[in-house]
This record gives C-alpha cells, structure tokens and sequence, in this order.
C-alpha cells in the first residue's frame, strides 16, 4: 500500500455515512459528499438523484488543485476552504486530512456559518477514521506480505502435481 492510498470497507463507509447525514441534519444542508484529491466520489448522502455525483467530484477536485497553485503565488502552501456561492445553491469544501475533501451543497435555508460549524467537526471526525483506518493498514501491512507469499506457495503446489 503506497502511502497516499487508503482502502475504506463497509464499516468505515457506514460510519462515514452516518456522519455526512448528521452534518446534513445539522447544518440544513440539500446533500455532502466525501471526494479524494483526485475527484474520486468517496460516499454521498443527502438529495444527490439529480447530481451527477462522477462530474462533480473530479470538478471541485480540479478546483482544490488550481486553487493550490494560487495559494503558492501568494505565499500560502494550501487554502484549506473554498466556497461557492451560487443565486440559490452553494458549494461549501473543505480539506479532511491530506487526501480528502468534504462538500457540502446547501441553499438559503441555512447560513454559512452552520455549514462551516458542522463541516468542521464533521472533519475532525473523518480524521480520525482516517487515521484509525491507516494504523490498521499499517500493523496489518506485514500480515498481508506473509499470507501472500504462503498462498502464492500453495497455489504453486497445487498446480505443479
């Protein structure tokens, strides 16, 4: 497992989900979704039937990358929050840990200052996932070498008789 990659299974995805629906709740927001860096949708929850969800995330993945760039010429190594601000939507993003950025798409019925609130101890929470899931990939990253050379043996011996 390289360094910036990072597997999520079923728990983790329900745990994640549970928390995006608190944050909706919360903050009276239409839906929030969970990107990686590199615009691949994570999870989703709220009213996104009629989004396309693909699009989206690797769109406001490009946009944290050039807005990278600008916050390099002025002296600023990343801007952590990006917001959006639409006639009757708006986009609210901002980075949880190193590899992902939560959205959150609301209207006039909420501000955004309950959608920063929530967002952000929405993102404490992923990070802590996050880092529980990369403990346990760590600890588990010699048990998987081992088993794959055993298995790899064992196959060997089935198919040389």
């Amino acid at each position: 497992m390289s360094d910036d990659s990072l597997i999520l299974y079923e728990d983790e995805i329900q745990k994640i989900d549970a928390l995006l629906s608190k944050l909706i709740k919360g903050a009276e927001a239409k839906c929030a979704l969970l990107v990686d860096k590199d615009g691949h949708l994570i999870t989703r929850q709220g009213f996104t039937h009629s989004l396309d969800t693909t699009a989206l995330g690797a769109l406001l993945a490009g946009s944290f990358a050039s807005t990278k760039e600008i916050a390099k010429l002025v002296g600023e190594p990343e801007f952590s929050v990006l917001f959006h601000q639409g006639k009757k939507d708006h986009i609210h993003m901002n980075i949880v840990g190193e590899r992902s950025i939560l959205v959150v798409i609301f209207d006039d019925r909420t501000t955004i200052g309950m959608v920063r609130l929530y967002s952000k101890e929405t993102a404490v929470e992923l990070t802590k996932i996050f880092d529980e899931v990369k403990s346990k990939a760590q600890q588990n990253s010699g048990i998987g070498g081992d088993f794959a050379d055993v298995a790899q043996d064992r196959l060997d011996d089935i198919f040389q008789d």
